[in-house]
């Protein structure tokens, strides 16, 4: 790992109570990697806690969402010529030391994708009924349109080679939800995507991006657009 260049992308919007545990884990764990935080025009404290780590921090003049925070990071690590990419979340949820399965079984899989899974292997974690429904049926879609069998095809957590890399800084239509959606996408394709299981934990503070009702319901019509969208443009395409 020490040959390589790996960045973990933070996008972080208002998560002062999160932020400094998640980077010190980081620098405990995986301190092989360089750390780069998407502060997402914060209201409160994030990016002095990010500073005060020492952490590298690139803040928005206005709120991005989090594709383009994410899509941000990866046009960094694209001009700064990083190796692979783990995406990574500030509310805590993701776990360095899963992150570091990730980067090991791109390498001995020589996949393009490699997604920390929740679902492949029972490891507790309580999945709110609303994730369940939207996991599950967009896990169908995925194993009828590609063939290939994705666990957790929302899941957040993912490691992504060079090749990737580029393809996502260069994206002019990256997605709002970069989820299922992508997947498929990326499929159609023909990119490597692999799964592993992972331990993940609840976010102990703050708001999730998909809490309540109203915002899964809208997650779920515009991840559905996007899927037909996304089949309609690319019917026959081949990755080169």
């Amino acid at each position: 790992m020490k040959n390589d260049k790996v960045l973990f992308v933070i996008p972080a919007y208002n998560e002062e109570e999160n932020i400094a545990k998640v980077l010190k884990e980081i620098k405990k764990d995986a301190s092989f990697a360089d750390v780069l935080v998407i502060n997402d025009c914060s209201k409160d404290n994030t990016k002095k806690i990010v500073e005060q780590n020492g952490v590298k921090c690139i803040t928005g003049i206005f709120n991005l969402k989090y594709a383009m925070a994410v899509q941000t990071g990866i046009k960094y690590a694209y001009m700064n010529n990083y190796d692979y990419v783990i995406q990574f979340d500030a509310d805590g949820q993701h776990i360095a030391k899963e992150a570091i399965k990730l980067l090991e079984e791109i390498k001995r899989s020589d996949s393009d994708i490699v997604i920390g899974s929740r679902y492949l292997k029972d490891t507790g974690y309580p999945c709110p009924f609303f994730r369940k429904v939207g996991t599950k049926f967009f896990a169908s879609i995925i194993k009828l349109i590609c063939k290939k069998k994705i666990a957790d095809p929302l899941s957040g957590f993912q490691c992504l080679n060079r090749k990737v890399i580029e393809r996502y800084s260069q994206m002019g239509n990256y997605p709002e939800f970069p989820d299922a959606n992508l997947v498929i996408e990326m499929l159609i394709l023909g990119y490597k995507i692999e799964e592993i299981p992972v331990k993940m934990r609840l976010r102990e503070n703050g708001e999730s991006m998909h809490g309540g009702i109203i915002k899964p319901i809208k997650y779920m019509i515009n991840m559905l657009y996007t899927i037909v969208f996304i089949i309609i443009q690319n019917p026959r395409k081949r990755a080169r």
